[in-house]
Parts: C-alpha cells; sequence; structure tokens
C-alpha cells in the first residue's frame, strides 16, 4: 500500500482474476456429478425438492434476520470505493456513477446467484457419513435429503459439522477444485482490505489537513508526488491489526455495520438537506435522484442500526455527536467552497424573513434605530461604535461605514481589501456589527452613496451616526462644506442624526499606528535577541519551531514591561494626552455613573 495508488490498482486487477476464476471454479462445481462423500456431506447437485426446502429461513440460536443481516452486511461497504479515490481518477464525474453502479449491479447479482445455486444443491444439515443411506423413501420424514436416499435424522438430536448450517468450507467442497475457493476468498478479502487502506488513509489525510481536530496534523503530511499518506497507512494497519487479532469477526461485523450505517445516513441526510436547503453547488446529474428517497435512507439507516445492535448504535450516535459538536464549537478556519448546513438554513430564513417583512408598516411602537456609523475603519473611532451599539443592543441593524478617497483605481482596491479584514475583526472583537466600504470622489459623495443604497428592505438604516468635526477652525472650507452638507444629506433622506463630541476626540489612529511600529520593533528585536542566543549556545542552525517559542516569549514579556508607560508621538504630542484619548475612546464599554442628558430637538 506504501507504493501507492499506481500498484495498488495493478494488484487490484490480479485480485479480480483470481476472484473471477474462483467464482467460476463454483458455479462449474455445482454441475460436476457428486461423489458418494460428497452426497455424505449434502452435495446433490441441483434438486428442485431441494431448493423448496431451503428456500424459506430457518433462523437458529437466537439468531434473527438482523443478526445474520449484520454479519453480511460489510460485504455490501465497498460502493464508496471509487467517491473515495475520486481524486486519482481522471473523470471521476462520469466514472463514479457508472463504476459505483455497475459494481452494485455485478455484485449483486454474484451474491444472489451464489445463494440460488448453494440453496439449490446442498441441504442443511448433514452427517458427512456415508453409512447413512436408506435403501427405500416410504418411511422419509418428508426431508429433500431423504428423498436422496440420505438420513440426516441424527441432526435434529446432535450436532452436525455439514451442510449450509455446519459447515462454512460448503462452497469448496461445492466447487470443481476446492484450493481454488480459498485463493478466492483471499482475492476477495486483500482487495477489499487494499480498498479500504487506500482509500481510508486518503479521507483522513483530508480530515487532517483541514486541521478540523486539534492534533491529527501530523497524519496529513504526505510523501511523493502523489502525496501519499503514509502516516495514516501505518496507522489503519495498526488499527486493522487490532481487530483482526480479536479473532471473533461474527462479534466485530455488527459494530462494523453501526459505523457503515452511520455514514451513509450521514451521505443520505447530506444530500436530502444540500437539496432541500437550494445550494447552488450541489446539482446532482443522476437522473433518478430525488431528495425524499435521500431522506428515506437516513431513516431507514438509522433505524437498521438500532435494530442490529441498540448499544453498539447509541455509542456510535454518541461519537459522531461529540465530534460535530467539537467542530461546532472550535469552528475551524477551513473553506471547502460550500455553506455549512447550518449556513444553509441561516441564509434561506435570513432570505425569508427579510422579504415578509416588507410587508410590514412603519410605526412609532416599533420603531428600532438602525445605524450607519461613520467610523472608518471600526477600531479607529472605537468611542463612536461603542456608543452606538449601546442603544442597538445588538437587536438593531449597525454598519460601520467607512469612505475612501483619491485615485479610483487605488479606493477600490482599497474598498475589496477591507471588507473581509473588517468584518473579521468586527467578530473577533464580538461587535455585533456589519461593515461597508465605499470609494468617491470626496466624503460626501461617499456618504451619500450610504445613505441612499445601505440596507435591504425594512433591514434599512434610519439614523447616521457620525463624529464633531475638531478641525472646523483649521481645515479648508470645502472641508467644512461637506461636513456641513453631509448632514444636510442626512436630513433630506429622512435619516436621523447622531453627532458625538468628546473633549479628547474620537479618532486613535496615529495612536494605533505608534503601537503597530512598537509591535514590530519588539518583534525584531526578538528575533535577533533569539538568533543571537542560538549562535551564543553554538547552533548555527535555527530550529524554526525552538526558535518561535523564544521569539514570542522574549516579545511577550518585552510588550508587558512596556505596556504600562506612556506613549509618544512622533509629532511630540504629550505622552499623557494620548493616555486620556485612549481613556476617553473606551468609556462607553463600562457602566456610565449618574449623570444628565440633554435631549435637543432640532428641525429646519
Amino acid at each position: 500500500t506504501v507504493a501507492g495508488m499506481e500498484w495498488e490498482t495493478k494488484a487490484q486487477i490480479i485480485l479480480l482474476i483470481i476472484l473471477i476464476v474462483g467464482i467460476a471454479n463454483f458455479f462449474i462445481g455445482t454441475v460436476i456429478p457428486s461423489t458418494v462423500d460428497k452426497r455424505s456431506k449434502g452435495f446433490f447437485n441441483y434438486q428442485a425438492n431441494l431448493f423448496a426446502e431451503n428456500f424459506g429461513p430457518s433462523f437458529r440460536e437466537g439468531e434473527d434476520f438482523f443478526s445474520v443481516f449484520a454479519i453480511f452486511f460489510p460485504a455490501a461497504t465497498g460502493i464508496l470505493a471509487g467517491a473515495n479515490i475520486s481524486g486519482d481518477l481522471k473523470d471521476p464525474q462520469a466514472a463514479i456513477p457508472k463504476g459505483t453502479m455497475l459494481a452494485i449491479f455485478i455484485t449483486t447479482l454474484t451474491y444472489i446467484s451464489v445463494a440460488i445455486c448453494i440453496g439449490a444443491t446442498v441441504v442443511r444439515d448433514a452427517t458427512g457419513s456415508i453409512n447413512d443411506t436408506i435403501t427405500s423413501s416410504l418411511n422419509c420424514n418428508g426431508s429433500a435429503a431423504c428423498i436422496l436416499g440420505y438420513d440426516f435424522s441424527t441432526c435434529n438430536a446432535q450436532v452436525c459439522h455439514f451442510g449450509l448450517m455446519n459447515n462454512f468450507q460448503v462452497m469448496s467442497m461445492v466447487s470443481g477444485f476446492g484450493p481454488l475457493i480459498t485463493a478466492g476468498i483471499f482475492s476477495a478479502t486483500l482487495s477489499s482490505a487494499l480498498a479500504s487502506l487506500v482509500s481510508a488513509p486518503k479521507i483522513f489525510q483530508a480530515l487532517c489537513k483541514d486541521n478540523i481536530y486539534k492534533g491529527l496534523y501530523f497524519f496529513g503530511k504526505g510523501y511523493g508526488k502523489n502525496s501519499e499518506p503514509i502516516r495514516s497507512y501505518i496507522l489503519t494497519f495498526f488499527i486493522a491489526v487490532a481487530f483482526i487479532l480479536i479473532a471473533e469477526l461474527n462479534t466485530i461485523a455488527p459494530v462494523i455495520s453501526n459505523f457503515f450505517l452511520a455514514s451513509y445516513a450521514l451521505i443520505n441526510f447530506s444530500c436530502f438537506h444540500a437539496s432541500y436547503s437550494k445550494t447552488p453547488g450541489w446539482r446532482p446529474a443522476f437522473r433518478f435522484y430525488n431528495m425524499w428517497v435521500s431522506l428515506l435512507g437516513t431513516v431507514l439507516c438509522c433505524a437498521v442500526m438500532f435494530v442490529i445492535n441498540w448499544w453498539a448504535a447509541v455509542i456510535t450516535v454518541a461519537i459522531v455527536l461529540f465530534l460535530n459538536i467539537y467542530v461546532i464549537y472550535n469552528k475551524p478556519e477551513v473553506n471547502w467552497g460550500l455553506l455549512s448546513a447550518t449556513s444553509h438554513d441561516h441564509y434561506v430564513t435570513a432570505l425569508q424573513d427579510a422579504l415578509s417583512l416588507t410587508g410590514v408598516n412603519d410605526h412609532i411602537k416599533n420603531f428600532r434605530p438602525q445605524c450607519i456609523v461613520l467610523t472608518g475603519s471600526p477600531m479607529s473611532r472605537p468611542a463612536l461604535l461603542d456608543l452606538t451599539l449601546s442603544f442597538t443592543k445588538n437587536f438593531s441593524l449597525c454598519i460601520c461605514s467607512q469612505v475612501f478617497t483619491g485615485s479610483r483605481k487605488q479606493t477600490v482596491s482599497d474598498s475589496n481589501l477591507s471588507m473581509d479584514k473588517y468584518q473579521q475583526w468586527l467578530a473577533k472583537n464580538k461587535k455585533k456589527a456589519f461593515y461597508a466600504a465605499v470609494a468617491g470622489d470626496n466624503l460626501r459623495d461617499g456618504v451619500k452613496c450610504l445613505l441612499q443604497a445601505s440596507g435591504l428592505g425594512r433591514m434599512k438604516p434610519n439614523t447616521l451616526v457620525i463624529g464633531y468635526k475638531r478641525d472646523w477652525r483649521t481645515t479648508g472650507s470645502q472641508d467644512v462644506e461637506n461636513y456641513v452638507g453631509i448632514l444636510h444629506d442626512a436630513f433630506d433622506f429622512e435619516y436621523g442624526l447622531v453627532i458625538l463630541r468628546i473633549s479628547q476626540g474620537l479618532d486613535i489612529t496615529r495612536i494605533l499606528q505608534i503601537q503597530e511600529l512598537q509591535r514590530k520593533e519588539q518583534e525584531k528585536l526578538a528575533l535577533e535577541a533569539a538568533k543571537r542566543d542560538e549562535q551564543e549556545d553554538g547552533k548555527r542552525r535555527i530550529r524554526s519551531l525552538k526558535f518561535l517559542n523564544k521569539a514570542v516569549k522574549y516579545s511577550s514579556n518585552t510588550v508587558d514591561a512596556n505596556a504600562q508607560k506612556d506613549y509618544k508621538t512622533s509629532s511630540g504630542h504629550p505622552a499623557d494626552f494620548n493616555q486620556r484619548l485612549l481613556e476617553a475612546s473606551t468609556q462607553f464599554q463600562k457602566n456610565q455613573g449618574k449623570g444628565t442628558i440633554d435631549v435637543w430637538w432640532l428641525f429646519d
């Protein structure tokens, strides 16, 4: 298996030839006239009365349909072999459906044919003694063996070792050449084992590469041109050996069947949910596909799991739920180009709710402040954002807005780059707000665009939150005119208006820039110190992990030591002013003391 897919494919062809020869050998053996020895062991060639006798069920020793089904089911679990190696196929979209359907048809036909042939040629119980013949069928008990000249009635009182119910080597006995059946069994076993040992590590490798479960990334490393998951191969090998050493395959089979059924249930439900939520990326090409059949498959798989072995089903469901909850809680940063099942539901629900809100009329009793906040980048004016969130209370719309001015090419580029960056910042800092950016010739034109186009249906802003312009005495007249024009535009578009003024100011961009420069300088010093330590220890080659740990430790210690120091700007502003500005910018994150609110009603 370590040699990879190429070697495994060649091996599968050889094993397939051996398997075909073994199956053909069995069918040929059923028409070869039976010997006295084979008759004593229950083989009588094709007999109509024998087929009729074996046609009905005859469960023994507490067995029932589902207990036998649980043992047989792993024989039919290879239907995903093609899908599991889809990355190694030239045209998986065409090869997987055709190959899977053809494989199901051929294997089903083979299983049914073998069952019919063996049931029409061998009795259920036989003693194996050539002395159990009878000369007349007049005193027969009505069994097919008795009619054919043998009395195996002693098997009712004692354990016999031959016949369909007792002899596990019955196919070897029936076949033309017994060793070929043994070779076929080895071939089928190795074929299934190789398919599992190739497909399972590939899937596990993909899971580890996505780093969904922390600590498993070690097994995601690939080797060679095909990125062979050798580490996963070794892990799979030891797991397989551990189960083989148990040496009770009939006991293990129901447990394995439960996990297979759980996998098929999840696959069926995924297909149903993708269709039900109208996922654009889900476009099944199979002409007979129906999402309700997928749902039925899910229900049947879950039901059969509990019927086969209820305690194994409970354990399986518990494991699946644990893994799912772990993923939901940790929210791994992985992008498969799809929305998750929950996200699909949220999207469809949000869209339907937004459409239903369009029929709701405005009224003073259901008024909600839905705000456009001119923060620039969200972290630049935290007081403005915090004040807005204090009255939207996470139950009203809040949009942090930024206008990029300058050359069109540069502003459009900056606008596009900022979208994901600042939306992630809002999510990381648990700010229940959206971020929107526009490009404009000047601030007023950009704000006009925001006032007119922001929102969706009834989720449309009705309040503009803006900071007070502190530099109106020193800035150009055009800037002042644009600022006042924004206030008029807000009234013209029927917006409420909130203007926030803090004596220290709102914009902390300069402080953030200084902190960023300090952080980079500390990282540089930390890297140099770590490198110097390595060289002093005589280790010229810097090991990446050790080097990084030292750098992070040194950096954090240095930053902690300097965190309490006063800031000093490059323009010579007093450091204590910057400290007061930082404190003022976070004042709305804290509970406010008693005070007075002056409400001014303005109108024109």
